[in-house]
């Protein structure tokens, strides 16, 4: 009997040890990277620059690490999985998506959540598949998650990822730059990672600049306060740019209700509440800044879905995707894409504008 419990006890010990030795793994390997990282923009733009007066058109699209089909399910949203389902799976998303967006021959792109070398991807390369995708860009890359081993759910395990925001331009991108933004200081910010937008820097021809701000912000285990903080941030550098006489247009996921109404227009029943279900705080937005809703349908369609079980119509959906200008940008037009999400959990959305002379 003796022996007997000393083996449960050596057992449970084991375990323990283990426990505590993955959580001071997690916790010792956390870092962030640095704030005002410079990005290295890599050649392929087809011009020189942009023209104040001519019409050009940008979209932006989180493509969700290439996992989401419409019937994928996500752990962290209530669902089952945690990892795209096969390699053969990623690739057929990414191609998806360079198939819907490549058809609008835009001039910029903005992408979210591209995974370089991460374990839910099969460590895929999403930013060269882009890229081979698009060819005659100059790109920016800004690193936006790169989180140790994540050993949930135990059966599959999210495992580590490395992901980021990258921008597309025709016209040749002159320097980039990662801006860390706020995340939670608690134990959540093991699931949020580590938050950043992107400014990438286009010449135009009267001498200022386009400036183009790449965003995805928090989701999971980030609070009221925390978002605040992210937008302060972000809207201060988007106001000193334009103070300064230069363009302005930053778009990406904003993970909050961009109408501040979408999730009661497009499912009008009980909804749990959740950070990125609440409405986007408009009273943040500083002068001289537009939030871009004006749709050219004249119709609420959504950005985003609850993966919490595979889509259908009718389940939950809004809008979290969007665009914001400085007031010398001219709009003239304005689209959420609808995919179905069949590629991604999010849609993309396009846009035509002007720079004002």
């Amino acid at each position: 009997m003796k022996k007997w419990l000393k083996g449960i006890l050596a057992v449970l010990l084991l375990i323990v040890l283990i426990v505590v030795g993955y959580v001071a793994y997690v916790f010792f390997t956390y870092d962030r990277i640095p704030d005002n990282v410079a990005l290295t923009p890599e050649a392929g733009g087809t011009r020189s620059a942009v023209t104040p007066g001519v019409r050009y058109s940008i979209l932006t699209q989180n493509i969700g690490f290439g996992a989401y089909t419409d019937d994928f399910t996500f752990f962290m949203d209530g669902g089952k999985e945690s990892r795209a389902r096969s390699p053969e799976s990623v690739e057929d998303c990414l191609n998806q998506a360079a198939a819907t967006l490549g058809a609008y021959a835009s001039d910029f792109i903005l992408f979210q959540e591209v995974d370089t070398d991460s374990t839910r991807s099969f460590h895929m390369d999403q930013y060269a598949m882009l890229k081979d995708a698009f060819p005659g860009y100059s790109t920016t890359f800004a690193e936006n998650f790169h989180s140790a081993y994540l050993f949930w759910p135990l059966l599959e395990p999210h495992g580590a990822s490395k992901a980021g925001v990258t921008t597309f331009s025709r016209a040749d991108i002159t320097s980039g730059l990662r801006r860390s933004i706020p995340i939670s200081e608690s134990f959540s910010k093991l699931f949020d990672l580590d938050r950043c937008y992107s400014i990438s820097r286009v010449p135009v021809s009267n001498g200022k600049e386009l400036v183009l701000f790449n965003v995805h912000l928090s989701a999971y285990g980030a609070g009221a306060n925390i978002k605040e903080q992210q937008l302060v941030k972000l809207f201060g550098d988007m106001s000193a740019e334009y103070e300064k006489g230069n363009y302005v247009i930053c778009g990406g996921d904003f993970n909050a209700d961009w109408t501040g109404d979408s999730r009661k227009i497009l499912y009008p029943y009980d909804y749990p509440e959740a950070g990125w279900t609440m409405p986007f705080p408009d009273s943040l937005i500083p002068a001289g800044i537009t939030k871009c809703v004006s749709y050219s349908s004249g119709k609420i369609q959504p950005t985003a879905r609850d993966c919490d079980r595979p889509y259908k119509p009718g389940n939950f959906t809004l809008i979290v995707d969007g665009f914001f200008v400085s007031e010398n940008v001219t709009v003239d037009y304005l689209e959420n894409v609808q995919t179905g999400f069949t590629y991604s959990d999010h849609c993309p959305v396009y846009m035509r504008f002007t720079l004002n002379d």
